[in-house]
């Protein structure tokens, strides 16, 4: 589902990535770890597809879903709109099922700023597996939750990846996160980084 070769990628002269090469499977999930700063992100927005400026090849399904370190929830439409309207063909009881498996049902009419962040969480990822796509890349999903609310998404997230099998890429700073969520873990390590 997902193939990287990435021979480098820069900013400028600053080289970010070199050498980095994987692949993950359906069903599959990879964790890349490592310290801050290092280029998590910019390896996840290269498999998105977001950033096309490096050297080499990624191969991976259009049917993909990103979940961001911060929900990017549209404010001013209801949680069933931030659904329907990224999957324009999806049913509205589809929809109140997508809602209803991440824990938030009957909230179908209220706004993102009347929900807590962790229902701000949940709705992302209520809209990133509602298509059901083939290939999830997260980008810190669980930061900035206390501890129990992190522990309850992480196996809301297990339960739905295991229901929809994508092929799935999450970054993270947490070692319990990765263990706990990752079928392998990946670390970036070095300058310009590659895969340790």
């Amino acid at each position: 589902m997902i193939k990287v070769k990435i021979t480098s990628k820069n900013f400028g002269e600053t080289a970010v990535l070199r050498d980095i090469q994987f692949e993950v499977a359906a069903g599959e999930t990879v964790a890349i770890v490592g310290r801050s700063g290092i280029g998590k992100s910019t390896l996840l927005k290269l498999i998105a597809g977001t950033d096309t400026s490096f050297t080499g090849t990624i191969d991976c399904s259009k049917s993909r879903s990103i979940v961001f370190q911060e929900p990017t929830l549209l404010p001013w439409r209801t949680t069933l709109q931030n659904i329907t309207l990224v999957h324009e063909t999806l049913s509205l009881s589809a929809a109140r099922d997508a809602l209803a498996r991440v824990g938030i049902a009957g909230k179908d009419d209220m706004f993102p700023g009347q929900l807590s962040l962790g229902q701000q969480r949940r709705l992302s990822l209520a809209r990133a597996f509602a298509g059901r796509p083939d290939v999830l890349i997260m980008d810190e999903p669980f930061v900035s939750l206390d501890t129990e609310t992190a522990s309850e998404m992480i196996s809301l997230t297990e339960k739905l990846i295991r229901d929809t099998r994508p092929a799935t890429v999450f970054v993270t700073h947490s070692e319990d996160e990765a263990q706990r969520l990752g079928d392998r873990i990946l670390k970036l390590s070095g300058s310009p980084a590659t895969l340790v």
